[in-house]
C-alpha cells in the first residue's frame, strides 16, 4: 500500500483519531498481502518511492534466504531545509552497520518512520502499534520490539520523501521522560545484560542521569565515568547521594584515555566540531562491541 502521488494521507483517522490507529487500519484494509507502507504526515512523496522500496524488499528476501523480518526506509529531505539539521544528517548518513548499532540514541529509530516499508507478515509478528493514544511513542516501541525479535534495518540511499516539520506534529506530545525510560530499559535489555562491567563516557549531567536511571544491578557494573574535562576528572569520583546504601557508592572519574572499555557514550554526536569523534577514533574501538552511543 502506498500513497498516491499528489494525494498524501492525513495522519488523523476519523475512526481512531490518532496516528497508530491509522497505521493499523490501513494495513488491515489493504488487499495486497505482501507489504505495508506507512504514509507520512502531509508531505509529498517522490514518485519512485514505493517502487524503489518494494524492489529493495524483494532483493532482501531473495538475497538473504527469504528473510522477511526487515524494515526498509530511505533518505529524506526536510522542509524547511534548516529544520532538525543534526537529526537529518544523522538519519541520512548512518552506515549499514550503524542502522543496528545506533538504535539506543535519543534520535530514535535509525530509519525514519514515515518511510517504513515491511512485509505484512512481519508487521503482525512484531505486534502492530501501541494504540495508547497521545503521548505514546508508538514508532519507537514498535522499532524496539522489531529489534528484540531479530529484525533487520535497511535504507534505500536515495532521498525519496520530503518530510515536513511542523510544531503540531504528534511526536511533540510525547514526554521526554517517557522516551528516556523506554531507552534505558532497552539499553539494559539489549546491551548491558551482556556486560559484566562498563564505563560511562561523560561525567557530566547526562552521564550521571543515566547512572541514576539504571537498575541497581547495572549500577554496580559501572566501573568508572570518563571525560575530557579536567575539572570533573580532578574531583576524582562521583558520589551517588540518592543511594540508600551506606557508605554511598563512589564511582571513579577518569580521563577517557585511562578508562577501560566497553563504553556507554553519553556525548552528543556532531556538536563539538569533530573533537569528540576524533578522541573516540584514537582508541581504535569497534562500535557495537566496544561501545554504544546513548546520546
Amino acid at each position: 500500500m502506498s500513497e498516491e502521488v499528489g494525494a498524501p494521507m492525513s495522519p488523523i483517522s476519523a475512526a481512531g483519531g490518532h496516528v497508530p490507529f491509522l497505521h493499523e487500519e490501513l494495513c488491515d484494509r489493504d488487499s495486497v498481502p505482501a507489504k505495508c507502507k506507512w504514509p507520512a504526515a502531509p508531505s509529498p512523496p517522490v514518485p519512485d518511492n514505493p517502487q524503489l522500496q518494494s524492489r529493495a524488499s524483494l532483493d532482501s528476501i531473495i538475497g538473504e534466504g527469504c528473510r522477511i523480518q526487515v524494515i526498509i526506509g530511505c533518505q529524506v529531505r526536510r522542509e524547511p531545509l534548516d529544520s532538525t539539521e543534526r537529526y537529518t544528517r544523522w538519519i541520512n548518513n548512518l552506515t549499514p552497520g550503524q542502522l543496528l548499532t545506533q538504535v539506543f540514541t535519543s534520535h530514535g529509530p535509525t530509519v525514519i518512520m514515515p518511510t517504513w516499508f515491511c512485509s505484512r507478515e512481519w508487521f503482525c509478528h512484531v505486534g502492530k502499534f501501541d494504540e495508547g493514544g497521545k503521548g505514546v511513542p508508538e514508532d519507537l516501541l514498535f522499532f524496539y520490539e522489531h529489534i528484540r525479535k531479530g529484525g533487520g534495518v535497511f535504507r534505500v540511499d536515495q532521498c525519496l520523501l520530503q518530510y515536513r516539520y511542523h510544531p503540531q506534529a504528534a511526536t511533540h506530545s510525547v514526554l521526554e521522560g517517557t522516551i528516556w525510560n523506554h531507552r534505558v530499559r532497552f539499553l539494559e535489555d539489549r546491551a548491558l545484560k551482556h556486560w559484566t562491567s562498563f564505563t560511562i563516557w561523560n561525567a557530566g549531567k547526562q552521564g550521571r542521569k543515566l547512572y541514576r536511571s539504571l537498575s541497581t544491578a547495572n549500577q554496580k557494573k559501572v566501573a568508572a565515568f570518563c571525560d575530557v574535562d579536567e575539572n570533573k576528572i580532578a574531583k576524582g569520583f562521583y558520589t551517588y547521594q540518592e543511594s540508600k546504601e551506606r557508605p554511598k557508592p563512589q564511582i571513579p572519574i577518569q580521563h577517557f584515555r585511562d578508562a577501560t572499555p566497553p563504553f556507554i557514550i553519553c556525548v552528543k554526536l556532531d556538536l563539538t566540531g569533530g573533537g569528540f569523534e576524533e578522541n573516540l577514533a584514537t582508541l581504535h574501538l569497534k562500535e557495537g562491541l566496544d561501545y554504544h552511543h546513548f546520546n
